[in-house]
């Protein structure tokens, strides 16, 4: 990830509406949910939903597929992991033993198939 695309993954996230989505977005899995299960759980409406949705995909950071009458929105995890390297790459002064567990460490412990928090 180069620095003009990090930049705009940062102006994407400093939202705090958009950062709840894509929290949220993370824990659904790749299953996704869909735009008004979104607009429920961060309790605004559908169309400010579809608002924050446009900027965090201009960003990358999330994608969307049809399902029938729904939008059902993903995160792009390859996307947040270059954004996460980005970040830590030059770590510590080239002493990259010191960031590793925060690169290599497992965002959550699984349990019967599913991500547990």
């Amino acid at each position: 990830m180069d620095e003009r695309q990090a930049l705009f993954s940062f102006s994407a996230l400093s939202q705090q509406t958009r950062l709840r989505i894509l929290r949220l977005l993370v824990v659904a899995g790749p299953d996704g949910m869909a735009a008004g299960a979104i607009a429920g759980k961060v309790e605004v409406s559908a169309s400010n939903v579809s608002f924050h949705m446009k900027e965090l995909e201009r960003a990358g950071l999330v994608s969307a597929r049809r399902d029938s009458r729904s939008i059902v929105y993903n995160a792009e995890y390859d996307a947040l992991t270059r954004l996460i390297r980005f970040l830590m790459e030059d770590c510590c002064s080239g002493r990259p033993e010191i960031c590793a567990p925060a690169v290599t460490a497992p965002c959550c412990r699984q349990e019967n198939g599913g991500c547990v928090q």
